[in-house]
């Protein structure tokens, strides 16, 4: 079976090609630096011919709600028109766990009309959302950061390893489309500041992390809902975050 991996260069496409790979799979690697350009359309029907499953990775560059907006409905609408044209028979992307609860969010607004695309495009599909990984942890913290204070929402969240998501992932893409939306997280809940001054502490940062109700994430406020599972049966990562914090800095 011939997988092609759109954005298999970043962090979660890299390792999920390399485990289709070690799972005996055909898998193509397509980005830019491939000649696979989303956006511009170079390269998709060459990279699709005789792929079978498709899976989105792809990220806008510039996070300002009229850019995100447009890259994501034309990289979505170029790539969809493609894999129809191929024949391609499971679309598989990954979205953001709060994806349709925070609509103030102009990068989430973003990644919403990208799911109702990938719905409305006929071809088989299963969407994976997933909650913020932790080797992102240290840019979230210079998101809510003015230079000397951090201040972050004390609201819930439920951070997973990213090797977690490719486990996931891979299981995804191997298995039949559901035509669904599905949810992967890791195995606790930890408050969104506490977590960050852990990161922080951990970084030998200096900066003083303050809880803040209003801070906004991507442009939005939280609640101790928005960013944890909202389905009664997500799947659940195994690493615990102080296990990969220790693992981390073993490996500095």
């Amino acid at each position: 079976m011939k997988i092609v991996v759109i954005g298999g260069t970043g962090l979660i496409g890299s390792k999920l090609v390399a485990l289709l790979r070690q799972r005996d799979q055909e898998v193509l690697a397509a980005s830019p630096d491939s000649g696979v350009n989303t956006l511009t359309g170079e390269g998709l029907a060459e990279a699709l011919v005789g792929a079978q499953v498709v899976v989105d990775l792809t990220n806008s560059p510039s996070f300002e709600d009229t850019a995100v907006m447009k890259f994501f409905e034309t990289s979505s609408r170029n790539l969809l028109a493609a894999e129809a044209a191929a024949g391609v028979r499971h679309h598989v992307a990954l979205s953001i766990v709060g994806t349709d609860r925070l609509p103030d969010s102009g990068y989430l607004r973003a990644k919403m009309a990208q799911e109702r695309l990938i719905k409305a495009s006929g071809i088989p599909y299963t969407i994976l959302r997933s909650t913020q990984f932790f080797e992102f942890m240290g840019r979230v913290a210079d998101s809510f950061s003015d230079g000397k204070t951090v201040r972050v929402p004390p609201a819930l969240v439920q951070p997973i390893f990213s090797n977690d998501v490719v486990t996931a992932l891979a299981d995804l893409v191997l298995g039949a489309p559901g035509n669904d939306t599905l949810e992967v997280a890791g195995p606790e809940k930890l408050r969104f500041d506490e977590l960050i001054r852990r990161v922080l502490a951990n970084n030998h940062d200096a900066r003083k992390v303050t809880s803040d109700v209003h801070a906004r994430y991507f442009g939005t406020e939280l609640n101790d809902q928005s960013l944890v599972p909202a389905s009664t049966a997500p799947r659940i990562g195994t690493t615990r975050f102080e296990s990969w914090l220790a693992r981390s800095t073993s490996q500095t």
